[in-house]
Parts: structure tokens; C-alpha cells; sequence
């Protein structure tokens, strides 16, 4: 923050530059005044009262010129002057605990809208005024500043989170989410801009939400930039989109009282009004009257999306539908494992927990030391990018909505904490790593997700329907995918391994929608499950998903351990499924 501060610094300083461009205002208005004097003096305007009197008006147009001038420079400098402060305090606040302060997911998208929208705005203002340093300081910042994309796809983050653990508009505007630390506030402006962001999308149940809430704030007394009418030209709008023409009426009526000159408002009243009659004929009932009552916040159901399963992820992120049962938790227990006697275990076996039986899910405590997370964190920071999946259809890696997380891979060789950590996976395992993945390390920020997937390679159709016949449906999404993990030459991820390596205030959590199961991020702790039977046939009861962070900022690696070599560790089965 040092540039900030010889910002600030500067923009006081511009006070003194006021002086000298005042000076340089009135040798103007007197060159004017002596340059029309001059044309006076030819025509002997001195001679004439009358004709004086018309250079007394135009030195008072020069002068209130020059006050508006002032007026503006003050106001500018005022306006630079409480940017300085403002973001000084909060930057403060901010660099005390980076990773604590955008835990909080309102911080997060304020942070992106900030520096995408509000700074280019600040740095408009200085523009009309020469500060070299300041816009050459922006230019060069300008290239790591979040972009348009960035600001959109945080306030669908925000949304994101919305659904997931059902939060209505004010708690995310007044910062009301469990576990907070900082407090972070949405203010009218940033809920029109969420609106906004809905209805570009054509996102009418969002677009609802957000403008109604700022429309609640204005209504509140709440200061704004943008206008009441704006609002409720969005909300009106989006409201009858929705199907509701009678809220349509109303919000319109109250737009038109608010702005009696709103053409768009006028003409969707008539248009509304239109379909009302029109809907009255058809049903042949009498029109009932729209009331002036005061317009209260109105839940519409949202619609519905395109995953199938999304109810079952969305409930059990919540902790709702689990299907943990007692009888299921007396077959739970806990013990020491020493990896089948392995020599490096032996007098320090891991510390086992069974999460769920069938399929056999496990947590082991102590899998990483908080040196060894902070050391894999900090040579994985630099490398970060957009996580990707596997399309399958294409079988090539892409950017998908439904992973929201940046990743980047580890080899042994990196590191010697991630050579003790690949070691550490096959003493535990009994499974060996030299065919496995590299260490895949992600990060999940402001409601990172990865919805409902299977970490293996679904098998053609005639194989994988042989598993269960009831699950038909599920594997006819499937039944052209290539094999994804053909070019590795290592056959299908035969297991996984993940390691948290940080706690979460609220949400993460790791969800198997399949049967019902909820594994909470524990840092320093690690689970582990097989995605395919002994016979190499992919168990679909493994489906998963990492829940949105709600509060926090998630840390986890992977390894994804293969088929080959695993042939006398991991001897086949029988039958299909065993």
C-alpha cells in the first residue's frame, strides 16, 4: 500500500495546484476582457453607459465560471480525499489477515467489484487532472486487476451460495453468515449490480431478489447512486417474467408515481394492463382491483436447474437428508493402522476413522503437519489456474461452471514434502503411486464448488449397466464417454486420496449424493475410497461432490491412484461387483 499512500499524499498536494490554476483561469479572463475592451475602445463603447454595462455581465459570467470551477476542483479533491481514507482504513484491515478478511464471501465479490468497476471510476476522476505517477501507477497495475468476467462471476458465487444454503438476500446484505469473522455490508448499488449481473443472464428469479432487496434498502433511507426508479424498472420487469402480472402492475404504478415521465414504465403498464383484461376475458372474471398497498418482499420457487440430482447436493451441503442412521454408526469404529504391518508405520501407525461403511469410506488423522501444508501451499500459490475438467464427450480438458476452484499438479521431484506426502499415500494405501496422478492441489474461494461427478472413467454402456440394472438412466449420459485416462497408459483411477489441508467456517464439505454421506473438512486429516470394485467395474455409488464455501477459503490435494500396478496389492475379484 505504499503507492496508496503517495496517492493520498498526492491528491492533498493537488490543493496547491488549485491556486495556480485559478491564476491561470483569471490571466484568461482578463486577456478576454482586454481583447473585448480593445474592439470596445475602436468603437468607443467607453463613451456609452449602456454599452459598458455589457462587460459588467460578462466579467460576472467569467467569474461564476470560475467559482463553478473551484467548486468542482474542491468537490473532486474532497471526493479523492475520502477514496484515500476510506481505502486506507480498509486495506488496513484488509492486509492484517488476507486469507481471514475474504473468507468472507460478501468481502470477496466487494474486493473484485472494487477493483474492476470503483477503481477505474477513482481513476476517471484523476484524469481530469494531470497526475502522471498515479495513472501510470494504474497502468501498470491495471493488467493484474479482476475484469468484467471476474465481477460477474462473483456475484454468481454469491448467488451460488444463495441457493445452496438457502439464504435470503438481507442476511447475505447485512453479512449475517455463520462463522464470520469480518464484518462486510452489500450496499444499494452492489444489490442493483447483483440484479443487474441476474438479468443480463436472463436470470429473472436472481434479478427479483437482489432488486427487490435494494429497493428495501432505499426504501430504508439508505443512500445510492443509483434511483428508485431504476430499480423498479428491473424488479417490474423481472416480476412479470416470473408470471406475476399483478406485482408487475403494482411495482409499475409505483415506478410511474416515482418518475411520472418513465416512457418504458408507461408503455409496460399499458402493455400489462392489457394482458390483465385480456386474461380476465378468457376466464370470464370480473378484474380484480389493484391496490396501492405497500409492496412487501415476495419468494418466487426457483427454477428448476439442469443437474438431476441437485436437491439431494444442494440439502445435504446444508447437513439436511443425510442418511446416517444408528444402526448404520454401530458399524463405525476407529482404530490404528499400521498399512499391513508397513515398516515406517509400525511404531507410528495413522489413526483411522470409518466415515461410512459400504462403500467403505475412511479419514485418517494427522495425514499432514501444518509445515507441510503451508510448504505445499507456498510453492503451489504461484502456479494456481482455473481448475478444468474432462468433457465427455470429447474426452479434452475444459473451464466448466459446475467446478469453481484453481488447481495446479506437484510432481515428487518439486519438492521433498511432496515426495514424503506420495510416500506417505502408498504406506497408508498399500497401493503404489508410481502410476498414480501427480499431487493435484486446489483452492476454493468465494462459493467454490465441484458439483456431483465420478473421479473414474465410466466404462461403455453393455459393462457398466451389468453393475445395477436399475441405474439405467444414470448410465445413459454415459455410455459415449471415451476413456478419459486411455493416453496415460495407467488404466482407471482404481482410488482417491484427498487431503484437507485447511478448516472451513461454513460449507465445503465433501458430499456423496448417492447414499446420503457428509464428510467435513478436517485440516490435517485425509479420506480415502476406491472408485472401482475388484472386478476394475466403477462403483456409481461414489458419486461426490465438494460442497460451495460459504465462509472460509478451502484447501485440499489430491492423488488419484491407477489400475496398473496394482495388480498383487489389489488382486481381482470374483464377480463384477466385488
Amino acid at each position: 500500500m505504499r503507492e496508496s499512500s503517495s496517492c493520498q499524499d498526492r491528491a492533498l498536494e493537488r490543493e496547491g495546484c488549485v491556486s495556480v490554476k485559478m491564476m491561470t483561469l483569471w490571466l484568461l479572463s482578463l486577456l478576454l476582457i482586454q481583447s473585448w475592451c480593445s474592439r470596445c475602445a475602436e468603437a468607443e463603447i467607453f463613451t456609452s453607459i449602456g454599452q459598458m454595462t455589457d462587460l459588467i455581465f460578462t466579467e460576472k459570467e467569467l467569474v461564476q465560471s470560475l467559482k463553478e470551477y473551484i467548486r468542482k476542483e474542491e468537490s473532486r479533491l474532497v471526493q479523492i480525499k475520502s477514496w484515500a481514507s476510506k481505502l486506507d482504513d480498509l486495506t488496513q484491515t484488509a492486509t492484517a489477515d488476507p486469507e481471514g478478511y475474504l473468507s468472507h464471501p460478501v468481502n470477496a465479490y466487494k474486493l473484485v467489484k472494487r477493483l474492476n468497476t470503483e477503481w477505474a471510476e477513482l481513476e476517471s476522476l484523476v484524469l481530469q487532472d494531470p497526475a502522471d505517477s498515479f495513472i501510470s501507477n494504474m497502468s501498470v497495475q491495471r493488467q493484474f486487476f479482476p475484469d468484467e468476467e471476474d465481477e460477474k462471476g462473483a456475484a454468481k458465487a454469491l448467488m451460488r451460495l444463495q441457493d445452496t444454503y438457502k439464504l435470503d438476500s438481507e442476511s447475505i446484505s447485512k453479512g449475517r453468515l455463520p462463522g464470520v469473522t469480518f464484518n462486510a455490508l452489500l450496499s444499494v448499488d452492489d444489490c442493483y449490480d447483483m440484479g443487474k449481473t441476474a438479468y443480463n443472464d436472463h436470470d429473472y428469479y436472481h434479478t427479483v431478489l437482489w432488486m427487490q432487496q435494494a429497493l428495501k434498502q432505499l426504501d430504508e433511507g439508505e443512500e445510492a447512486v443509483v434511483s428508485k426508479p431504476d430499480v423498479l424498472d428491473y424488479l417490474s420487469y423481472s416480476v412479470y417474467q416470473m408470471g406475476d402480472l399483478h406485482r408487475a402492475i403494482q411495482l409499475t404504478r409505483r415506478l410511474l408515481v416515482v418518475d411520472p415521465t418513465h416512457q418504458r414504465g408507461g408503455a409496460n403498464l399499458r402493455y400489462f394492463e392489457r394482458l390483465l383484461g385480456k386474461e380476465m376475458r378468457e376466464s370470464n372474471t370480473e378484474q380484480p382491483p389493484v391496490t396501492e398497498a405497500p409492496i412487501e418482499l415476495k419468494t418466487y420457487k426457483r427454477p428448476v436447474g439442469y443437474l438431476p440430482d441437485r436437491d439431494i447436493y444442494e440439502a445435504l451441503c446444508r447437513g439436511e437428508g443425510v442418511k446416517m442412521t444408528t444402526e448404520r454408526q454401530k458399524k463405525l469404529f476407529c482404530r490404528y493402522h499400521n498399512g499391513n504391518r508397513n515398516p515406517r508405520l509400525l511404531l507410528a501407525p495413522m489413526k483411522e476413522e470409518d466415515e461410512w461403511d459400504s462403500p467403505r469410506i475412511v479419514r485418517y488423522l494427522d495425514a499432514l503437519s501444518d509445515t507441510e501444508i503451508e510448504r505445499i501451499k507456498e510453492i503451489s500459490k504461484p502456479q494456481l489456474a482455473r481448475a478444468t475438467v474432462r468433457d465427455p464427450k470429447s474426452g479434452v480438458l475444459t473451464v466448466a461452471n459446475y467446478r469453481v476452484s484453481k488447481s495446479t499438479w506437484l510432481a515428487a521431484e518439486d519438492d521433498p514434502v511432496v515426495a514424503r506426502v506420495n510416500q506417505r499415500i502408498e504406506d497408508i494405501t498399500g497401493l503404489t503411486v508410481e502410476t498414480a496422478e501427480l499431487l493435484q492441489v486446489a483452492n476454493y474461494g468465494v462459493g467454490g464448488q465441484y458439483e456431483p461427478h465420478y473421479d473414474f472413467s465410466r466404462r461403455p454402456f453393455d459393462s457398466a449397466l451389468k453393475v445395477d440394472g436399475n441405474r439405467l438412466a444414470t448410465y445413459l449420459n454415459y455410455r459415449d464417454e471415451p476413456e478419459a485416462f486411455k493416453s496415460l497408459g495407467t488404466g482407471n483411477r482404481v482410488a482417491t486420496f484427498l487431503n484437507y489441508m485447511s478448516d472451513v467456517e461454513a460449507g465445503g464439505a465433501t458430499v456423496f449424493t448417492d447414499f446420503g454421506a457428509v464428510v467435513r473438512p478436517r485440516k490435517g486429516t485425509a479420506v480415502f475410497w476406491y472408485n472401482l470394485f475388484r472386478s476394475g467395474e466403477g462403483d456409481y455409488r461414489t458419486k461426490h461432490a465438494a460442497c460451495p464455501v460459504l465462509v472460509g477459503s478451502k484447501w485440499v490435494s489430491n492423488k488419484w491412484l491407477h489400475e496398473r500396478g496394482q495388480e498383487f496389492r489389489r488382486p481381482c475379484g470374483l464377480t463384477e461387483v466385488d
